[in-house]
């Protein structure tokens, strides 16, 4: 059609795509060029679509979507169902090795193929601090693959869990047949590695090197968290962080630097000088660092402690000229008589207020010294008490004999030391504390003894001879019995019911001992004299009493029994037989002859048996 000037901008094209209408309105005036009327046609708006039509539409556009993606879900979800029935569910790892999807016999291949070759490897665990290795079969370890297979689980039907499966992936572990007393014991063991208590920091000394000690919190294996997570995972091929409990110590490596700087080393950085009186000791560095140690304050510092006794044993002999040693009173028999040999005062070094400054001392890199405080040391027993004790005239003495040589020699090293000793009104002597203890050291020996009725030999065999002789002594002298102890077998050079004995262990401590009470209102002073065959102990004081001793007769006797001797230096004994006996001592004041008490005593003597020696 040809261009209307009426009409700016129309095209033919555009013309040709308006819509046939119906009822178009023809102008007559309107002709073109050539005189051809031209219709104009006015367009009428197109009517407006129903919306609930248009929304119909739509719903059931969605609706046909919806079910085509639903069936091919359900198609999809049927084929999987179908496929994989029966299968090791998609996602699924068994000791970091995946089998998701596989059949259980190819699962069971996969696995073996991957894991048996860590079966036998050992298991390295790590506990805290402490590392190790477990031999599987000494810790009672056996992989059961079906088990294992069945914590896996089926194919699960939910449609959505076999969705997810394509994403995620699930870890099952071992099934684990165990043998539970081994894997105990196994767990004994490491538990005996990995426990330990809390250990402060501190700080030790290497001679005159400070080494710092940082602190260590205690753990303890958690052994059935530990002993589960073993189970599952030991053919991981990892290493195992097995379950610990820890214990808390308050200090810190921070706190253990600081002690190291501001005391350790200033503290051996040179000696300490003790100013004595005419002469000076050096400590050096190495002794001081043998002082000192460190304890925890509840902030978690560290607090330096000094043992005063090591520092004067680290002192005191380069002073032990500057000091005198004190005398006691003595008794001492000249002429058969006891003369009182004077006392003197000793002078020593107090320690403990010479080294209250010591801690500061330590401190300082220069003027490190402390001046020695001394005290006077009065004798316990002075020259003045000695006189006034009374020690005039025999109390109490008596005489035993008949004893070997070595025994002899033990019995005179005794004699020697308790001879010339004062006990004061109240005082109660031990013979095994007097003497302490009875060693090689001291001078004793070893000699015949009687253990379980038997002959044998000890370090100091022979002492009871000495104690039943000074038991007697103080039995005639009145003196309070303040424990004894009679043999188990009777001895017959001893009076029955009047005898005792003595024994330390092989440390020197006292087992049984003997001691008597001066319950006099005088001193006593106990005299020994010594012979190759015989030992007299005598008793020196202010006479209170006259003694008589009345013996019983023997009865309940009892039969030894046959007892086998030792296979070396074996003695035969005919035995003897027990019996019980008693004696009763009477004393009677010395001035009037007056009866004051009696003290009966019941013993009973147990029989010695019959040694038969091997081969008799």
């Amino acid at each position: 059609m040809p261009q209307d000037s009426q009409w700016p901008g129309s095209r033919t094209e555009e013309t040709d795509v308006f819509p046939a209408v119906s009822g178009q309105l023809t102008d007559p005036e309107q002709t073109d060029a050539f005189g051809t009327q031209t219709a104009f046609v006015h367009p009428i708006p197109p009517e407006e679509p129903d919306a609930g039509d248009d929304r119909k539409r739509k719903l059931k556009r969605g609706g046909l979507i919806a079910g085509a993606v639903l069936g091919a879900f359900v198609v999809l979800y049927g084929a999987d169902l179908l496929i994989n029935s029966g299968d090791v569910p998609r996602g699924v790892t068994v000791a970091g090795v995946d089998v998701g999807g596989m059949s259980r016999e190819n699962a069971e291949q996969e696995l073996r193929q991957q894991l048996e070759p860590r079966l036998n490897q050992p298991v390295r665990v790590r506990a805290g601090d402490v590392e190790h290795t477990l031999d599987p079969r000494e810790t009672g370890l056996i992989l059961d693959w079906p088990a294992t297979l069945d914590r896996a689980g089926e194919q699960p039907l939910n449609p959505f869990a076999r969705i997810a499966s394509f994403f995620t992936t699930r870890e099952t572990g071992l099934a684990t047949n165990a043998d539970q007393a081994t894997l105990a014991t196994a767990m004994d063991g490491l538990r005996a590695q990995v426990d330990r208590g809390p250990a402060e920091g501190t700080i030790t000394f290497d001679g005159a090197t400070p080494v710092p000690v940082d602190p260590k919190p205690g753990q303890a294996l958690d052994v059935p968290a530990a002993s589960q997570l073993l189970l599952s995972q030991w053919a991981s091929g990892q290493v195992l962080e097995l379950p610990v409990g820890l214990t808390p110590v308050k200090s810190t490596p921070e706190s253990v630097r600081a002690a190291l700087e501001q005391f350790a080393k200033p503290a051996v950085s040179g000696p300490v000088t003790v100013k004595g009186e005419g002469k000076d000791a050096k400590v050096p560095p190495e002794d001081i660092g043998k002082v000192i140690t460190f304890e925890v304050a509840e902030d978690g510092a560290l607090v330096p402690k000094i043992d005063n006794g090591k520092f004067a044993e680290a002192a005191g002999p380069q002073l032990a000229s500057t000091e005198k040693e004190g005398r006691d009173a003595e008794i001492v028999f000249e002429g058969g008589k006891p003369t009182v040999h004077p006392s003197e005062d000793g002078k020593k070094i107090n320690w403990e207020p010479t080294l209250v400054p010591l801690p500061e001392v330590l401190k300082q890199p220069q003027v490190r010294e402390v001046k020695a405080v001394y005290e006077n040391k009065p004798a316990k027993v002075t020259t003045e008490e000695a006189n006034k004790l009374g020690i005039k005239e025999v109390i109490g003495e008596f005489t035993t004999k008949g004893f070997a040589a070595d025994s002899g020699v033990n019995i005179r090293v005794v004699a020697d030391k308790v001879n010339g000793a004062i006990v004061k009104p109240g005082d109660t002597f031990s013979l095994n504390g007097f003497t302490g203890p009875r060693t090689k050291a001291q001078g004793y020996v070893e000699a015949g003894v009687i253990s379980d009725g038997a002959p044998g030999r000890e370090v100091g065999g022979g002492i009871s001879q000495f104690a039943t002789t000074l038991y007697n002594a103080y039995y005639f002298a009145g003196m309070k019995d303040a424990g004894h102890k009679e043999h188990s077998y009777y001895i017959s050079r001893y009076p029955p019911a009047r005898e005792a004995t003595v024994f330390q262990n092989h440390s020197g401590g006292s087992v049984i001992d003997l001691k008597f009470t001066n319950d006099s209102e005088t001193g006593v002073a106990i005299q020994t004299v010594w012979t190759p065959s015989s030992i007299t102990v005598k008793l020196w004081g202010t006479k209170r009493y006259n003694v008589e001793s009345v013996p019983g007769e023997r009865h309940s006797f009892t039969e030894p029994q046959e007892k086998q001797g030792p296979a070396e230096n074996c003695q035969p004994s005919a035995g003897a037989q027990g019996f019980t006996v008693s004696d009763t001592r009477v004393l009677r004041d010395a001035a009037t002859g007056r009866e004051v008490k009696r003290e009966p005593r019941n013993v009973r003597y147990n029989p010695q048996p019959k040694i038969v020696c091997p081969g008799t």
